[in-house]
C-alpha cells in the first residue's frame, strides 16, 4: 500500500500544495519563490529517500515569512497522512550530520504527540539570501504541529549560518527516514504499549 501525503492549503497569504510519499526515491520538485528554502527542502527529500512536491505561491511582496510557515504547515500535515496508521514502523529514528565546522544532533518519535526542543548557535547571520535564519524554528514548529511528532534538533556548534541550517534539514530528513521505516521483525505491530500512536 503506498504511502503518499498530499495537501493543498490556500489563505489570502499563500497557497500550497504540497505530496509526498514516504517510498520514494529522492525525487524532488520544489518551488516556493525563496531559494534557501527551496535549497533545504530539496535536502528533506533527498536525504529522506522522499519523492517530495511543493508548490507555493506566496506574499512574498510583504516577506517571505508567511510562504514559508504554510509550506512547513502542509508538509506536517501531508507526511502525517502518509504514514497512515503506522502499524509496523520503527517508530523512533535519529541521526548525527556534520557539515565542515557545524553539527546537527537530531532525534525524532513518531509519536501522535507535538513537541519541539531546539538549539542552536546564537549570534547566527541573520540571513541567507533571502531566508530568515529565525525562521528555522519556526518551520520545525510548524510541521511538528501538524505532523503529531516529537522532534529534539540540537546543533551544538557551528560558525557559518547555511551549515547551520542545512545540517538540520539533513538530519532531520534522515531521522524522519529511519522512523518511518517498516521494521521487518514488526510487521503488523503497532510500535506502542498504548495501542494508539
Amino acid at each position: 500500500m503506498s504511502r503518499v501525503g498530499r495537501v493543498e492549503r490556500t489563505t489570502k497569504e499563500t497557497s500550497v500544495l504540497v505530496e509526498i510519499n514516504l517510498d520514494g526515491t529522492g525525487k524532488v520538485d520544489v518551488a516556493t519563490g525563496v531559494g534557501f528554502y527551496d535549497h533545504m527542502l530539496d535536502q528533506l527529500g533527498r536525504h529522506g529517500l522522499f519523492d517530495l512536491t511543493v508548490k507555493t505561491d506566496g506574499d512574498l511582496h510583504i516577506d517571505s515569512h508567511h510562504t514559508i510557515e504554510d509550506t512547513a504547515l502542509a508538509l506536517g500535515a501531508a507526511f502525517k497522512q502518509a504514514l497512515g496508521d503506522k502499524v509496523g514502523i520503527y517508530r523512533f529514528g535519529n541521526c548525527t550530520v556534520p557539515l565542515d565546522e557545524s553539527l546537527a544532533q537530531v532525534t525524532v518519535d513518531l509519536s501522535g504527540r507535538p513537541y519541539l526542543v531546539h538549539t542552536e548557535p546564537e549570534n547566527m547571520a541573520p540571513m541567507i539570501g533571502e531566508y530568515d535564519t529565525t525562521m528555522t524554528r519556526h518551520i520545525l514548529e510548524s510541521f511538528v504541529a501538524q505532523a503529531q511528532i516529537a522532534l529534539h534538533v540540537h546543533v551544538p556548534y557551528g560558525r557559518n549560518a547555511h551549515h547551520i541550517v542545512e545540517c538540520q534539514f539533513k538530519a532531520l530528513a534522515r531521522a524522519l527516514r529511519y522512523a518511518s521505516e517498516h521494521d521487518p521483525r514488526a510487521a503488523g505491530i503497532l510500535p506502542s504499549t498504548k495501542g494508539a500512536l
